[in-house]
């Protein structure tokens, strides 16, 4: 082997040698943060059950409970003509009305189940228009 060959070829490792603890130190920071994000994901989804297992309440305002503008997913922007994008708003509003009806639904049934009469109750009496 020429000399020449050999002085390259020992720069090349000593080089590869030097980068080496760099690269390992890099990949071990990469492996730490994807971890650290795995675990924030878990953490996050194990909340969303355990609040989607408990009623729905709205957070009082002196509590000061907002969600950071960070974590908000960005819009998907649809291509869509202007037909098929009133076509989706009346579905979307068809949506919303059933919902809106299913959560009135749901409020009348459980006032009235919150207050079990012990017995008969009497009503008050009516009163008429044509005093009668």
């Amino acid at each position: 082997m020429k000399l020449k060959k050999l002085k390259k070829k020992i720069q090349q490792l000593e080089k590869r040698l030097r980068e080496g603890p760099q690269k390992l130190a890099k990949l071990k920071q990469k492996l730490q943060a994807a971890e650290a994000t795995k675990a924030m994901k878990a953490a996050r989804k194990s909340a969303a059950r355990a609040t989607a297992a408990r009623p729905i309440s709205k957070p009082s305002p002196s509590t000061g409970a907002k969600k950071p503008s960070s974590a908000k997913k960005a819009k998907r922007k649809l291509n869509l003509s202007p037909e098929g994008r009133a076509r989706l708003a009346a579905a979307m509003k068809a949506r919303w009305a059933a919902k809106r009806a299913a959560e009135a639904s749901a409020k009348s049934t459980s006032s009235d189940d919150q207050h079990p009469a012990p017995g008969p109750t009497p009503q008050p009496p009516e009163s008429r228009p044509d005093g009668g």
